[in-house]
């Protein structure tokens, strides 16, 4: 007698899936690829799920953004004790902010948008503010005061970051060390005498410098 085809079984179920795991992997490929590689259909596949099971627990990418933010900033940023003083109090609170987006530029990406945030860090940027103001700031030249920081931090850590993926790590010459080194010393001479040591002038860590700039010329204007 010929054999009796086997009943198809029904597919099962996908994996069950927590919350957890979904920021765990988003973190990842965030970390690893940027946050422009991030979507639902990819986190799905990295986690052997489908979108809409993922939309049990994440509402949308934008939820799933501050979830990463959250999660960031609970792991990194601790409060610190901070100086009484109103305008050493500005500075360690920008710098603390710095240091822990500085180690996790894809934080940045989103964070420029100027809409997403993390509640847990706004302690930081009230500490700014309240500094500016004990400086002589009104409250609205604070605010202001705290953008020209966020400005000066944030794309400090965003241009050293892409610069960094742009080197090749081949030892050949940038597009811009070519460039420097044939500049015409009567034309641009400032730029000339500086063209063979402006790769490692530029790469030194001169965010405190800066952010100290930037608060004294901030008080100055009050």
């Amino acid at each position: 007698m010929p054999q009796q085809p086997e009943p198809r079984r029904a597919p099962g179920r996908p994996p069950r899936i927590s919350r957890e795991e979904i920021v765990e992997t988003a973190r990842r490929i965030a970390a690893e690829e940027g946050v422009d590689r991030l979507t639902m259909r990819r986190l799905a596949k990295e986690i052997g799920s489908t979108p809409m099971a993922l939309y049990h627990h994440v509402r949308d990418k934008e939820e799933l953004l501050v979830l990463l933010l959250d999660d960031y900033a609970a792991r990194t940023l601790h409060r610190p004790e901070l100086p009484t003083d109103p305008r050493e109090r500005t500075i360690a609170a920008a710098a603390a902010i710095h240091q822990a987006l500085a180690a996790c530029p894809w934080t940045v990406e989103v964070l420029t948008a100027d809409d997403l945030m993390s509640t847990s860090a706004l302690w930081f940027v009230e500490q700014i503010i309240d500094g500016l103001v004990e400086c002589g700031l009104t409250l609205e030249q604070a605010v202001h005061g705290y953008r020209t920081i966020w400005y000066h931090s944030a794309g400090e850590i965003v241009i050293r970051a892409a610069a960094a993926r742009r080197r090749t790590g081949d030892g050949r010459p940038t597009y811009r060390e070519r460039v420097f080194a044939e500049l015409d010393p009567d034309e641009l001479p400032r730029l000339a005498e500086v063209a063979d040591r402006w790769t490692s002038l530029t790469a030194q860590d001169t965010y405190l410098d800066g952010l100290r700039a930037v608060v004294e010329g901030l008080i100055a204007t009050c």
